[in-house]
């Protein structure tokens, strides 16, 4: 295992991929960890020089006293890619991981060569979608973190692959259920905060937008935002749900290959 030493503690990281090939960052999203980039992985490590982490409060990085704000967990982004002495990096991000994109593209563009955003959103629901979220996970710790998953996987895959893929389905939720109430109460608030909604436009460097047609949390409006607003980016719309690269496989896996190197 391997870890990057922050200010308040260690993030965890995996890279793989030829030392000369162009680093693609990849960064989950909420209750997931690095792993959830693993049907990926076989195929990026070929053309790449995959980067993929644990956000704070998930998998093995540090679970550091809340709230986060998505700042912060972009900065730690531009933390591990200063331990890593790498300069600029492609980045690839979905839901929270997209918007930790966004606030790098507006933020840190020096620092990306591409950008890809994946079933996210300029702004991703509000208090009323997130509070009581936020309580019921502070209030019943590790038995409600275990309880949120019968309920993602309705937001995260359509039905179809629910039922054909329940392997994959029930390794993705294991996740979720060991993911520190701590932490992922600290991420929830830092996604309920992010407002991206009058800065995307100042976000100038080459972007793709992912997007699932049967995606409730980040719908396609909410892809048209991005594209509307970033100017030159392309959009992709795919039959998946929320975690359309778990769903989609080797599909979002040539698509994103395809747009990194054209």
């Amino acid at each position: 295992m391997a870890f990057v030493q922050l200010q308040d503690g260690e993030l965890h990281y995996e890279i793989e991929g030829p030392a000369d090939a162009p680093v693609l960052v990849l960064s989950n999203s909420l209750g997931t960890d690095l792993h959830m980039w693993d049907a990926q992985i076989a195929m990026f490590s070929k053309r790449f020089r995959v980067v993929r982490y644990d956000t704070r409060g998930h998998g093995k990085s540090v679970v550091s006293h809340g709230p986060y704000t998505i700042e912060q967990l972009g900065r730690d982004v531009l933390g591990l890619l200063d331990a890593l002495k790498i300069q600029q990096a492609h980045f690839c991000g979905l839901s929270m991981g997209g918007l930790i994109g966004q606030w790098l593209g507006i933020h840190a563009s020096d620092r990306l060569h591409k950008l890809v955003l994946c079933n996210t959103a300029a702004k991703i629901g509000g208090p009323d979608t997130w509070d009581p979220r936020i309580e019921t996970v502070e209030k019943g710790g590790e038995q409600a973190m275990k309880d949120l998953g019968a309920g993602a996987v309705g937001r995260w895959f359509t039905p179809e692959f629910a039922q054909d893929h329940s392997d994959k389905v029930k390794a993705v939720t294991d996740v979720l259920a060991a993911t520190s109430p701590q932490g992922y109460a600290a991420c929830c608030r830092a996604v309920r905060n992010a407002d991206f909604l009058k800065q995307v436009g100042s976000i100038a460097v080459d972007t793709l937008i992912i997007c699932g047609s049967h995606d409730s949390v980040t719908t396609v409006a909410d892809g048209h935002y991005l594209q509307n607003h970033i100017r030159g980016s392309q959009l992709s719309d795919y039959y998946a749900a929320h975690l359309s690269n778990v769903e989609l496989g080797e599909t979002f896996t040539l698509r994103v290959t395809e747009f990194l190197l054209s």
